[in-house]
């Protein structure tokens, strides 16, 4: 049995496939076994050190707090970067040159910068050209950083989910009079949208992780940041490390598990139900399209 991209497996392949897949896992637990015995001898082990995580203490004052932080900035820059990303996208790909190359040379100039230049030139304008209170003012830099570089970012994945179509989509709008900007928010952007679901979402657990970045150099009290207070106050440096990874692991995996639901939701809606249509229901169809989406003139033309 064959696929559309691989052969299937034989059976020298599949004893291969096994082999591989038993010395990995008996690897893998070699380093675990490495680890937690490291750990063990270090003292790091010791029911004191994450005794502390037990108590609402802990959470209450550090790390709920920091993970509000993160979330907080994290939903900022993703409602103002996800629009701000589609109207660069489709700027790029404009018919008139004093929108596409503006709109290019933004993508590609902040797409270029690492975003913690961009965090920290943000908060120095902020600082020196506003008046923006000073325990405010590194989220505004964070929110700021994140926006220019994941706007960009995201441009690019709405310029290519759109150019993935087939170009039988914008065709057959030509053909029924629709001008580009009605094919582009009717037709291309609805379908894109299923494509560039799995890029977008990778960008939005992007921007989570980011916001740490503001903790580091700008002082921003997000849940990297507060870790540290916690950690310095009940000297238990490496289980506030784990402790925060595993916070971030289950953070992403929710992200990453609602874009899946959502996109096999969006691929399901959009499947045919596979009836057919006499002659006078697609008429009535067509008509009823017509009359209700596209609109008519005074003189009842298209």
């Amino acid at each position: 049995m064959t696929s559309v991209l691989y052969d299937a497996p034989g059976p020298r392949a599949k004893r291969r496939n096994v082999l591989f897949s038993v010395v990995f896992f008996v690897l893998l637990a070699l380093l675990l076994w490495w680890v937690w015995q490291t750990m063990d001898d270090k003292g790091q082990l010791e029911w004191s050190l994450w005794k502390p995580f037990t108590t609402s203490e802990a959470w209450t004052t550090y790390l709920l707090p920091g993970l509000a932080d993160t979330l907080k900035a994290a939903a900022l820059s993703m409602v103002i970067a996800l629009p701000l990303g589609a109207v660069l996208g489709i700027s790029r790909m404009s018919d008139h040159r004093w929108v596409r190359i503006p709109a290019g040379a933004v993508v590609e100039f902040f797409r270029a910068i690492p975003v913690l230049l961009l965090m920290l030139f943000a908060n120095e304008f902020y600082v020196r050209s506003t008046g923006i209170p000073s325990d405010e003012r590194p989220l505004y830099a964070v929110v700021t950083g994140l926006v220019l570089y994941n706007a960009s970012v995201l441009a690019e994945v709405v310029r290519a989910g759109i150019l993935s179509l087939p170009k039988g989509q914008s065709e057959a709008a030509m053909a029924i009079g629709l001008r580009k900007s009605q094919t582009m928010t009717s037709i291309l952007l609805p379908q894109a949208v299923t494509a560039m679901l799995p890029a977008i979402v990778s960008q939005l657990v992007v921007i989570v992780k980011d916001t740490a970045l503001g903790g580091v150099m700008l002082g921003f009290t997000e849940l990297l940041n507060t870790r540290s207070t916690l950690a310095a106050n009940y000297a238990n440096v490496i289980p506030s490390f784990i402790v925060v990874a595993v916070i971030f692991i289950v953070l992403n995996f929710i992200l990453t598990s609602f874009a899946s639901w959502l996109e096999g939701r969006l691929r399901r809606s959009k499947r045919s139900t596979g009836a057919v249509l006499g002659a006078d229901k697609v008429d009535d169809v067509n008509a009823a399209k017509v009359g209700g989406t596209y609109g008519t003139d005074a003189g009842g033309s298209i």
